[in-house]
């Protein structure tokens, strides 16, 4: 059953047809030229870039790896205090948190870096039901307080299209009661194998958020050492074309990354870089999110060792944002608690909290990591309130919004919004509503008090930013909240 299966996972002409001629978008000469014995730019040159990035201009592939070639201490230091202002001026100071909800760990695949690889025996092999998933999902939005998942299925016959679809339907039937309203996932992001147009067209009108698909590396030489031949994955360019073909089949937010760690992190985010001016250029619309994981021990995966120290991320961090500047950035618990602060005001947008990423953890309520169960070890396993507080205490506020989702302010849409900083204006007045939403449901007394200092600041902020009727609307939706209304938004 398997191996039929897999014969028909990849559709030639669904990967070759974005091709020009022979070739793809990923130019190893031009990423390697770039890279090679590039002098660091001067100051003159340095402030035009940064300028670029502050008008939310994709730069280009020279720009980029003039950055990326700087090292003098003072001008790093100046990137990343435009990467901030690029970060407030298009997304202002929140952050939106998430969950992961792992929902396979049988995969086909033989990825030398992951624990799910099929040549790791000593994993326990399983695919969530539905019942289990609505379990997982009742903790998830009942107890904790969640309102985004990212979804993640390992690539079997087990967890196929219809499987990811009927999942997200089942994530959305959850509902259940908090101290004073209702818990409900708005927003289903999916972590997935590069599927077909049809596939991606059922997963869509299922409800599906982001579409997330990371390359790995773009490195096609290490693509092919990591990624044993004969394999789903080793097809670098099924993968490269995937958000190709999820744009084509109507999917408006799609999400790129690559593994850092793998290879040389200065190609990969030239690789990046070259995704998202291809996206551009071709459907007007550039990823939604970038991921930037760093690589971590996993069981029996003999290349789970980075090479990434903690200076590189930040300038990954860094670069990126200015590179990329309309995008959002996610940071995951792979990374631990003092380090995740540390690069939050580098760019950041998004980040997970609370996470569990062994099968069935959240409804086992498995505080403890089992390796057996686990894709790789997380490094950050506080709670969601914990998390929420130490962004309230250094001045973020957490935005559990998911307004512009269904109010259809999506694609080529939010990408304009994000632009020209319009989107900034409906997405802090929902984070204010959403924030107290969850205080109200969810968060202790410690996190309460915290939270109602930092709302009392947001809101002398929206007042600064809105006409007075709109202020006034707003006042209105925020007292309406306070009383147990939900999921009220601009």
């Amino acid at each position: 059953m398997v191996k039929e299966w897999k014969a028909t996972r990849i559709i030639p002409e669904e990967r070759d047809r974005y091709l020009s001629g022979e070739t793809d978008f990923i130019d190893d000469i031009l990423i390697t030229e770039s890279l090679r014995d590039r002098p660091s730019p001067d100051t003159r040159r340095l402030r035009d870039i940064l300028d670029k990035s502050l008008s939310i201009a994709t730069l280009t592939v020279d720009e980029c790896a003039d950055l990326l070639a700087v090292a003098d201490p003072e001008h790093i230091a100046l990137m990343e205090q435009t990467a901030l202002s690029v970060k407030k001026k298009v997304y202002d100071n929140r952050i939106v948190t998430f969950a992961p909800l792992y929902m396979s760990s049988k995969c086909v695949n033989n990825c030398s870096y992951c624990g799910f690889r099929s040549g790791n025996g000593d994993i326990e092999r399983r695919v969530l039901s539905q019942e289990d998933i609505h379990r997982e999902c009742s903790v998830l939005a009942g107890n904790i307080g969640h309102k985004r998942l990212i979804v993640v299925y390992g690539e079997h016959p087990e967890s196929d299209a219809q499987y990811i679809a009927d999942s997200i339907k089942t994530i959305y039937s959850v509902d259940e009661p908090t101290r004073v309203g209702r818990g409900r996932i708005r927003r289903v992001n999916v972590n997935a194998a590069p599927l077909s147009i049809a596939n991606l067209g059922l997963i869509r009108e299922a409800g599906l958020g982001t579409y997330q698909v990371f390359q790995e590396t773009y490195n096609r030489e290490l693509y092919k050492r990591v990624h044993p031949a004969g394999t789903v994955k080793s097809d670098f360019r099924w993968r490269l074309y995937c958000m190709h073909r999820a744009l084509e089949a109507g999917i408006d937010d799609v999400g790129i990354g690559a593994l850092f760690g793998l290879g040389d992190w200065r190609y990969e985010i030239l690789g990046l870089l070259l995704h998202s001016r291809e996206l551009e250029d071709r459907f007007g619309i550039g990823p939604h999110t970038i991921s930037f994981p760093r690589l971590v021990d996993a069981q029996n995966a003999p290349d789970a060792h980075s090479m990434v120290t903690d200076a590189e991320l930040r300038r990954i961090v860094t670069i990126l944002r200015l590179s990329i500047p309309y995008t959002g950035m996610i940071l995951t618990c792979r990374e631990n608690a003092a380090m995740r602060r540390d690069l939050l005001p580098l760019g950041v947008t998004q980040t997970d909290a609370d996470s569990k990423i062994g099968l069935g953890a959240y409804s086992r309520y498995q505080d403890q990591q089992e390796e057996y169960r686990q894709q790789f070890i997380l490094s950050d396993t506080r709670s969601l309130d914990e998390v929420v507080r130490d962004l309230a205490n250094i001045g973020y506020i957490t935005s559990f919004c998911t307004a512009g989702y269904r109010c259809g302010r999506t694609g080529k849409k939010i990408m304009d919004l994000l632009r020209s900083g319009a989107e900034g204006v409906f997405c802090k007045l929902n984070a204010v509503i959403t924030f107290r939403e969850w205080l109200d449901d969810f968060a202790s007394e410690k996190t309460i008090a915290v939270g109602e200092s930092l709302i009392r600041k947001e809101i002398e902020e929206v007042r600064s930013v809105v006409s007075d009727a709109m202020f006034k609307e707003f006042l209105e939706s925020y007292r309406k909240t306070g009383e147990g209304a939900r999921d009220l938004y601009f």
